[in-house]
């Protein structure tokens, strides 16, 4: 029988913390900002889209401690058993000297009004910490979910590149209170399902996989919380009771990422960040796409199961995963299967998945050789912004002729979903400009967009098009990308 703690526990800055009973729906912020009065970091948006709340989250990961920039506005206190938090109140004491990225940004003028400051501050932090001497594209990847409107960016990136010439990393004290606190955290894990609260308010922090299996199993109207990054914005934005919460993101069975027979198979709980490297050593024409899901913030709390699981018509990684002929491995109790992707989504807002049941894992395989593959987002602003089409496509070529296609599309349904048609269209033809030219008018046949904020139906048919168009041009020759991937 599972052993249950009824206390979270978690350090915060330089104190434990231990919570008998929370909200379900209490954020970090919040709590930070009017339980502890630590206002240092900001509520902007209430979303995960401007930074302004950034904090670092550290947390063992196959017993290494890893600290992640996150966006404390949609993170829920329910998630942070056996964790360090630590806030921009942290880097310096009141009466002390600024820390080396405060320093920098003093003395390269990167704060205006210092609204957004400490978010900016706690991600170049972050950043800092694994790269001490950064790129002006690190820099720029770091920031991509910190929003600045009175600043700009150029004296921010100095201050980034600067940071160094202040103080060392080795010197840092979450770098020379690591194996300490790495100690601390250790212990916090003591491998008992975590149980507090009731009704609306009940938080389970399962034990293992098999625990989920039967906490879901005899919970199935319960939420399963894994990065937050959409569950954050049922509660901030549409202030909906999300009890009880079953938070799975810290269950380490899901955490895996394997060769399965010549397939990647990625555990439910990894996040985008975790899977990057495994995914661009797999599919390098996947670099770019996956550094324009999210911001960094969102990248380290999100998670690939989730983003499918919730059937999201615009969610980032279906198309391409769609494309590739993934599968999705679906667990209720002990009785497990398989689902490939593209049957999974049936309708909006209805997946291929019963009452109790959970995406355990993704199964992908590798891209035949000789197959071209490329995946393409277009939206408003180019990073940190949600889909207004997201386009997949892989193509095999022989002997001139289109031996087989995959084509798949977000942004275009109700759900994410193939161009059948225009695949049809395309096999057995010759692999030409006239053949694509000619297939553009079977769009219609597959799609029949909607007009919302990000885009017109009208815009989204000639974007859906003209990426086609562009796969074309890329695969025959073009010397490099064509354009920017921001509409």
């Amino acid at each position: 029988m599972t052993e249950i703690r009824t206390q979270l526990r978690f350090i915060l800055n330089d104190r434990d913390v231990v919570l008998d009973e929370i909200s379900a729906t209490r954020t970090l912020l919040d709590y930070l900002r009017l339980d502890r009065r630590m206002t240092g970091s900001k509520e902007g948006c209430a979303e995960g889209d401007c930074g302004a709340c950034t904090v670092l989250v550290g947390r063992l990961r196959g017993g290494e401690l890893r600290y992640e920039s996150i966006n404390a506005c949609i993170c829920f206190v329910g998630s942070l058993d056996a964790t360090h938090v630590v806030t921009v109140e942290h880097l310096s004491a009141a009466s002390g000297p600024l820390h080396p990225v405060q320093q920098a940004m003093v003395d390269h003028h990167g704060s205006q009004c210092g609204f957004c400051t400490p978010g900016i501050v706690m991600s170049l932090y972050g950043m800092w910490m694994q790269t001490p001497d950064p790129s002006v594209n690190d820099i720029e990847v770091a920031l991509q979910g910190n929003l600045c409107r009175c600043t700009g960016y150029a004296p921010i990136v100095k201050a980034g590149r600067s940071i160094s010439a202040y103080g060392k990393v080795v010197a840092d004290p979450l770098v020379a209170e690591r194996q300490s606190i790495t100690a601390r955290l250790a212990a916090l894990r003591d491998g008992r399902r975590i149980e507090l609260g009731t009704g609306k308010d009940r938080i389970i922090v399962p034990a293992s996989a098999d625990d989920l299996a039967d906490i879901y199993a005899a919970n199935p109207t319960g939420t399963l919380v894994a990065g937050a990054t959409d569950v954050g914005l049922w509660v901030t934005k549409f202030m909906r009771d999300i009890g009880p919460m079953i938070y799975i993101a810290d269950v380490a069975d899901l955490h895996g990422i394997a060769e399965l027979d010549g397939a990647l198979r990625i555990g439910a709980a990894v996040t985008y960040s975790e899977a990057q490297a495994a995914i661009v050593a797999r599919y390098p024409q996947l670099k770019e796409f996956w550094s324009r899901i999210g911001g960094q913030q969102v990248r380290n709390a999100g998670t690939i199961g989730a983003n499918i699981a919730n059937g999201s018509p615009i969610g980032d990684t279906p198309p391409p995963l769609i494309a590739l002929g993934a599968s999705i491995v679906l667990r209720k109790g002990d009785a497990r299967r398989e689902v490939r992707l593209e049957d999974f989504f049936i309708a909006y807002g209805k997946q291929d998945r019963q009452p109790g049941e959970f995406v355990e894992g993704v199964i992908v395989p590798a891209l035949p050789e000789g197959e071209q593959f490329a995946a393409y987002k277009i939206s408003k602003r180019r990073d940190e912004d949600i889909s207004s089409v997201c386009a997949a496509f892989r193509v095999k070529v022989e002997d001139g002729k289109v031996a087989s296609a995959v084509i798949a599309y977000g942004g275009m349904a109700a759900t994410p979903k193939r161009a059948r048609a225009v695949e049809a269209a395309l096999i057995g033809k010759p692999w030409t400009s006239a053949t694509v030219e000619a297939a553009l008018p079977v769009y219609e046949v597959d799609y029949q967009p909607l007009t919302d904020m990000r885009a017109s139906a009208e815009y989204r048919l000639l974007v859906a098009q003209n990426l086609l168009r562009r796969f074309f041009l890329e695969t025959t020759g073009a010397a490099e990308r064509l354009t920017r991937e921001v509409a």
